[in-house]
C-alpha cells in the first residue's frame, strides 16, 4: 500500500506565528488532500499570506507543524521547495528580461537543466498561453500576462502543489476569467491552495473553503455546505395579482413575514420581505394566493451566497450553524 499517496498533500497542525505580542497565526490546523483545490479566505490581516509564506518556506513559524507531500516544512525545506510552486501576491519579475529568457533563468535556479529545461520552458509557455509573447520584454506585458509568466515560473519544475496568493489581484474582468480558466486547467495534475478576495471565484474554482479570521480557522467545508448552514431569515419576493391594500394586509398578517414592501405594477403587486425559512413562509403564501384566488407569477427566495457566510464569521453580521466550526461549537458574533 502506498501510504504517501494516501496522506494529505498539505498537513498543518497548531501553526503559530507571532510578531512580538501579536499573534498573526494562533494554532491553525487544517489538511488539504491530494488533487484538491482549496480556497483560503479571510479579511485583511487574518493571516492568509503569513500561512502561505510559511508553507512555501519563505517565512519561519513560531510553533506548530507543517508538512507538504510528507516533507517537514521546517526540517526538510529543500524537499518542500521541490514539491511547491509558489506565486506571491506581487510577482517579482525581472522586467528587463524577455519571457523565454526569464523562464530559462528561473528553471536553471530550480535545478532544471539541459534538454529538460528547454522542453519545460516550451511546455509552460504553451500551457500558460504565452508562446506568442516568448520574445517580448516582460516590462511591456500587461498585468494579466505578467501573472501568466508568474504561473509559468511556478510550473517549471513540475511541482505537486501550487500555492497561489491573490493570483487575480488588480486584473480586469477578462483577465480574471482567463487566469481562472488557467488555474482550473491545472487542477487534474496539481493540488492547489489559493488565497483570494473574490468570493464568486472561490465558488467556481474551489471544492473546499477555509475561512481564516484573526489567526484562526473559523470554518472549513465546501462552499455549498457552508451556505446551507446559514441560519436566520431569507429574502423573499412574490408577485400576485390583486388589490395592493388587500395583499399587504393579508401578507402582513402571516406569521414569519417581516418588513414587507409593496411595489404596485398595474393590477399586480410585487412584495419583498424578510421571511423566516423555518416557518415555511413561501408555502403559506402559495396557500393564501389559492384561497384568495390571486394569480401568482413569482414566489422566490434569494439564495444565500458565500459572501453571507464570510460576513457572518468575520464581521458578526449573522450566525452560522455549528457544523461549520472546526471545534464543533457554534460561532457567535456580537
Amino acid at each position: 500500500m502506498d501510504t504517501a499517496a494516501e496522506s494529505p498533500m498539505i498537513a498543518v497542525k497548531n501553526l503559530t506565528r507571532r510578531y512580538g505580542r501579536v499573534a498573526a497565526l494562533d494554532g491553525v490546523t487544517f489538511e488539504v488532500g491530494r488533487g484538491e483545490i482549496v480556497g483560503l479566505l479571510g479579511p485583511n490581516g487574518a493571516g492568509k499570506t503569513t500561512t502561505l509564506r510559511i508553507l512555501s518556506c519563505y517565512l519561519p513559524a513560531s510553533g506548530g507543524e507543517a508538512r507538504i507531500g510528507g516533507a517537514d516544512v521546517f526540517e526538510e525545506s529543500m524537499d518542500v521547495r521541490r514539491k511547491v510552486g509558489y506565486l506571491p501576491e506581487n510577482v517579482p519579475l525581472y522586467t528587463d528580461m524577455r519571457v523565454r529568457e526569464y523562464l530559462k533563468f528561473r528553471g536553471a535556479l530550480k535545478g532544471v537543466r539541459g534538454g529538460r529545461l528547454r522542453s519545460r520552458v516550451d511546455a509552460v509557455l504553451q500551457q500558460c498561453d504565452l508562446t506568442s509573447e516568448a520574445h517580448t520584454v516582460i516590462g511591456r506585458l500587461s498585468k494579466g500576462f505578467r501573472q501568466r509568466v508568474g504561473l509559468a515560473d511556478c510550473l517549471l519544475h513540475e511541482p505537486e502543489c501550487l500555492i497561489l496568493d491573490e493570483p487575480t489581484i488588480g486584473l480586469d474582468p477578462n483577465q480574471i476569467r482567463h487566469i481562472r480558466d488557467l488555474i482550473r486547467s491545472l487542477a487534474p495534475d496539481h493540488t492547489i491552495l489559493i488565497s483570494t478576495h473574490i468570493l464568486s471565484e472561490v465558488e467556481v474554482i474551489c471544492g473546499r473553503v477555509l475561512i481564516l479570521d484573526r489567526g484562526r480557522i473559523a470554518a472549513s467545508d465546501t462552499p455549498d455546505a457552508l451556505v446551507g448552514l446559514m441560519q436566520g431569515d431569507e429574502h423573499i419576493t412574490t408577485e400576485v395579482q390583486g388589490p395592493a391594500d388587500e395583499v399587504m394586509l393579508a401578507l402582513g398578517a402571516l406569521e414569519g413575514v417581516h418588513q414587507p414592501v409593496c411595489t404596485p405594477d398595474g393590477d399586480w403587486c410585487r412584495v419583498t420581505f424578510r421571511g423566516n425559512r423555518q416557518q415555511q413562509v413561501r408555502e403559506r403564501i402559495f396557500d393564501l394566493a389559492c384561497t384568495r384566488g390571486w394569480r401568482l407569477r413569482e414566489l422566490s427566495a434569494q439564495r444565500r451566497q458565500l459572501e453571507d457566510v464570510f460576513a457572518a464569521l468575520t464581521e458578526g453580521t449573522g450566525m452560522v450553524a455549528s457544523e461549520s466550526a472546526p471545534t464543533g461549537e457554534e460561532v457567535p458574533h456580537a
